[in-house]
């Protein structure tokens, strides 16, 4: 039997071409190049070369034919498209990048943690303890590694690997825990905020302590389920890895040394003197504090305030420019939309703050060495009321004064070597677990909070939930959409179908 060396040859080639093709497939799943697959990929080249080589003139002639040329130019152009597209898909698998395009960013990492996991100095391991991988918390991982190189994410099957798993004492199947050095905390879902908290807790030194005044009628942090008081703040304290206590200060008789942050939240009562002293002695040592002071209540804290620059006014903040309207508030809940220079509302531009019943907070032109900054400022369609009488509300020329009214000012001073910081804010309602959650009003006491305490990297808009779109409408809104939408335009429509037919018949 006589051999057809071209039939040879181009079947050498097609054969080291599909040895290639096997060569590059067993690569991929494997992901390593072992011996068999190097001969593989080896044996595959030299064929495809030598049948390229010895069945060169066959090739030639091909492709010297119009249909043959027709055709090689629609396979370079494809094979072009498709290396395009190729090297597209790696530049973005090398390069990743998302674009978010909800209106809250739901699906980007908040400010707040890329804040704390781009300033890591520590190792930090997510391990997932399941059957199965979670795809979703493997992608979310994926982006606070491209923040942080001390980000480490690792899926862990406790029936593989059940010294791992008794290692860290898992129990419930899915559990996910965050590792760093020798703490460890256990997340019950593996949310971002519920991340970033864990990241938080196990790599900072040292718990910092917020005191909360009581004894005068202070709102108060062990209350989460009614709305005025600040279980909703008291918890976020906890989560970013604060301790919080609540103190009397007349039976301690003095601010601990222990307490990072003093926190005086809405008093009904004024102070006794005594507990004043203690609060300036406090601040003239260094110390950071948070005065929220409502309307109608002298605290006799005048002293102290104006040691620092600052005076709260005997007045109520009303706000007349309708705004509140959309959220279904009146004049006497003032929303502030102008923000001052400061770290602690740095991110606030085009947000709004809500505060029920207000009073003014000025910073003086003299008699203190503090520095002071407004934080925020209400609408030029808002005044301070001096004489606030039922429901009704009008500017009194002489006695009230015009907005823009200040409603908060931060104050610093140093004194030796510490930097003591103040902030006045003239409500603390808007704090409340009823208010909290609304616009930036969280974020406006924990940010207030993480200055005071030092912890400006803390300092940022957190994360988000999603706004309910839901539309309502009222009777008569729902009537016109039934006979424009279901009535008026079918017939139309209709109509003008019937008329263009009778012109054309």
């Amino acid at each position: 039997m006589r051999v057809n060396q071209k039939e040879l040859f181009k079947a050498a080639g097609l054969l080291g071409a599909a040895l290639l093709a096997v060569g590059y497939y067993r690569y991929s799943v494997n992901e390593t190049l072992t011996t068999p697959n190097k001969v593989i990929l080896i044996a595959g080249a030299v064929l495809l070369v030598a049948g390229l080589i010895l069945n060169f003139n066959g090739i030639r002639s091909f492709f010297g034919r119009r249909s043959s040329r027709l055709g090689t130019n629609t396979a370079v152009l494809t094979v072009a498209v498709v290396g395009i597209i190729g090297v597209v898909n790696f530049l973005g698998y090398r390069h990743h990048k998302r674009i978010d395009l909800t209106t809250e960013k739901l699906y980007s990492l908040s400010d707040q943690t890329r804040k704390i996991v781009s300033s890591l100095d520590k190792d930090v391991a997510v391990m997932k303890f399941a059957k199965e991988d979670d795809q979703t918390l493997k992608d979310r991982l994926q982006e606070y590694r491209d923040l942080s190189k001390h980000i480490t994410y690792e899926y862990i099957d406790p029936q593989v690997k059940p010294e791992k798993a008794k290692q860290y004492k898992i129990t419930p199947p899915g559990e996910t825990i965050v590792v760093s050095g020798s703490r460890t905390e256990r997340l019950e879902e593996p949310t971002e905020q519920a991340l970033t908290n864990a990241i938080l807790k196990v790599t900072r030194e040292k718990l910092k302590k917020i005191c909360f005044v009581e004894g005068h009628g202070e709102k108060k942090i062990a209350s989460k389920n009614e709305g005025d008081g600040y279980g909703v703040v008291d918890g976020w304290l906890k989560n970013e890895n604060y301790e919080t206590s609540s103190l009397n200060l007349v039976g301690a008789n003095q601010v601990p040394p222990d307490c990072d942050v003093l926190v005086l939240a809405g008093p009904k009562q004024p102070l006794f003197p005594q507990e004043g002293a203690m609060i300036g002695k406090y601040l003239e040592s260094g110390g950071k504090a948070m005065l929220l002071l409502d309307p109608d209540v002298d605290t006799h804290l005048g002293d102290v305030l104006r040691s620092w620059g600052i005076e709260v006014g005997n007045d109520t903040v009303v706000d007349v420019s309708g705004v509140g309207r959309l959220f279904g508030t009146g004049p006497a809940v003032p929303l502030a939309r102008t923000y001052g220079t400061h770290a602690i509302t740095k991110d606030f531009a085009g947000s709004m703050t809500f505060f029920p019943f207000a009073r003014s907070v000025t910073a003086l032109n003299s008699g203190s060495d503090a520095t002071t900054t407004d934080l925020l400022k209400t609408s030029d369609e808002s005044w301070a009321e001096t004489e606030l009488k039922g429901n009704e509300v009008a500017f009194n020329e002489g006695k009230d004064k015009k907005g823009p009214i200040t409603l908060g000012v931060a104050a610093t001073r140093t004194i030796g070597d510490k930097d003591a910081r103040l902030v006045v804010i003239g409500d603390s309602d808007f704090a409340t677990n009823e208010y909290a959650g609304l616009q930036r009003n969280g974020d406006l006491f924990m940010n207030s909070a993480n200055w005071l305490a030092q912890d400006e990297e803390l300092i940022s808009i957190r994360p988000k939930n999603p706004t309910d779109r839901k539309v309502t409408m009222t009777a008569s809104q729902q009537n016109t959409f039934f006979w424009l939408s279901l009535v008026f335009m079918p017939v139309a429509v209709i109509g003008s179908g019937v008329y263009i037919w009778w012109k054309r018949r």
